[in-house]
């Protein structure tokens, strides 16, 4: 019986496996799905599907900066739980995918995953291996690359819990290290001024407005605290404004004399995922109660 590229595409749909896995899978039962699915258990590769549902908020951000510091990658790699963040394939999965990307050029990731990894397999399937070897739902999240005429500069915290990437006009190795830092501590949400989001701005400046009336300000002078406010605001969201981390004295901006940040990334790990919350004791008494 032909394999058609659907079928494939289905079974690969339903277990999880990758598609050269399910391309074998029914060959081997003559395209019986049902029975290629089992295949796939079999052999433990269908394995990874029945983590598909789990929530995968640990894991770490991975960065890779080139020797020359002209080419670098961010990438965030999650697992269900911290002790597998520390294992060390899934570390070496991480720094193989970052690297990856930092040589090659994707659009999204569908395309990541899609690609083939030196020459082998593809994204996909080493995440889908490697989710059925650790027994953890694994994940490529998101990634950002960067390729500068100047200096590229990362940045790792806590092994792996926060990740920056920054892009300078110039400047030293030690310079960026410092600039990746004060990213990774302070959390700035844009380079300057003229990076600030628009309805950030508005809204920041009418929940001002709001608090100088509650406090029984004249509305006369409301607009005037308003906009003393605001530059408090934009000392707290805009890098060059911000006090440097190791010495208050100074702001960013002092710091970088006339080298300028072109770009930058911050990850957090786990950011924006719903963690779910176990009760352990409830747990254990359905356990018990299913002996």
């Amino acid at each position: 019986m032909a394999i058609s590229a659907a079928m494939v595409k289905d079974l690969r749909e339903k277990t999880g496996a990758g598609m050269m896995d399910c391309k074998k899978a029914l060959a081997e039962t003559g395209g019986d799905m049902q029975k290629a699915i089992d295949y796939l258990r079999e052999k433990g590769i269908a394995k990874a599907a029945k983590k598909s549902g789990r929530v995968a908020a640990e894991g770490a951000v991975a960065a890779y900066v080139s020797a020359d510091g002209k080419i670098g990658s961010l990438v965030e790699i999650n697992c269900e739980t911290d002790f597998t963040a520390n294992n060390e394939n899934f570390r070496e999965l991480s720094k193989q995918i970052t690297e990856h990307v930092a040589k090659n050029n994707f659009k999204d990731l569908d395309d990541l995953n899609a690609s083939v990894i030196e020459g082998k397999k593809t994204v996909s399937d080493l995440v889908t291996e490697a989710t059925a070897t650790i027994g953890e739902k694994i994940s490529v999240r998101r990634f950002v690359k960067y390729a500068s005429e100047g200096k590229i500069t990362s940045y790792i915290h806590m092994g792996g819990k926060i990740g920056v990437l920054v892009e300078l006009s110039g400047g030293s190795d030690e310079l960026g290290k410092d600039v990746a830092m004060q990213i990774a501590a302070s959390a700035p949400t844009a380079i300057d001024r003229n990076g600030v989001d628009a309805a950030d701005l508005e809204h920041e400046k009418e929940v001002l407005r709001k608090q100088a009336l509650e406090e029984g300000k004249p509305e006369k002078i409301v607009e005037k605290m308003v906009m003393g406010r605001i530059n408090k605001f934009y000392k707290e969201v805009c890098l060059v404004e911000q006090e440097f981390v190791k010495d208050n004295e100074k702001t960013v901006k002092d710091i970088l004399k006339d080298v300028k940040v072109l770009n930058f990334t911050r990850y957090l790990l786990g950011e924006g995922i719903e963690k779910k919350v176990s009760d352990f004791a409830a747990e254990v008494a359905a356990q018990a109660n299913m002996k």
